[in-house]
């Protein structure tokens, strides 16, 4: 079991090669690096238990949309509570709350603390969200680019989803994985029944 679980860390930490989000009609795009080329960051990470992840959504219609970022924290099958982690209207007052080119560069940040929680921060070019969930007393939440494993769909006007931070799911045989459930796009919200997973955050977003 141990050398499934390995394994299943390795391939995860060590892919750092660009993907795609599905596309929709819209002209939207989304791609992704995960962790980093930089070796001595890359140990770190993977000494830390950290996620990493470039995102950049690019578009000619993005410009001057705002967006949202909203989570749901799912619990043995059921939504706990569904909350906003970043509203860019908010800062409207300080000429933030648009996209002001065709693209949008986030990177993300996350870990699991000593304190059964888990944080994620979200980083933009000039400021950043940090925030913190409840969690199961587990080192192996793994942060998943739902858009770009499952490919679904992305566009303007309509929330989409976008990371999922997720346990494993448990194979008959013992060995854990983490890809088989964030390539597993449909019905989402009832991973924790069809996975027995206990505990997932479900991440989306939206420009309008």
């Amino acid at each position: 079991m141990k050398k499934h679980l390995i394994l299943n860390l390795l391939v995860s930490v060590m892919m750092v090669a660009p993907s795609y989000g599905q596309q929709k009609k819209e002209d939207l795009k989304m791609i992704s690096v995960y962790g980093s080329e930089n070796k001595e960051l890359l140990d770190l990470f993977r000494f830390e238990n950290i996620d990493c992840y470039k995102i950049n959504f690019n578009g000619k219609e993005l410009k001057s949309k705002t967006y949202t970022i909203t989570v749901k924290e799912i619990w043995n099958g059921k939504i706990k509570s569904e909350s906003t982690v970043f509203n860019s209207k908010e800062m409207v007052g300080i000429g933030m709350d648009k996209v002001n080119d065709t693209t949008l560069n986030i990177k993300v940040l996350s870990k699991s603390t000593s304190k059964n929680k888990l944080k994620i921060s979200f980083q933009f070019s000039r400021f950043s969200t940090t925030k913190e969930y409840e969690a199961i007393e587990s080192n192996e939440y793994s942060l998943r680019n739902l858009a770009e494993e499952s490919k679904l769909e992305i566009g303007y006007n309509e929330s989409f989803h976008f990371l999922a931070y997720i346990l494993p799911y448990k194979r008959a045989d013992g060995s854990k994985s983490w890809c088989e459930v964030g390539s597993n796009g449909k019905d989402i919200e009832n991973w924790g029944k069809k996975f027995g997973i206990k505990h997932y955050l479900l991440f989306e977003m939206k420009f309008e």
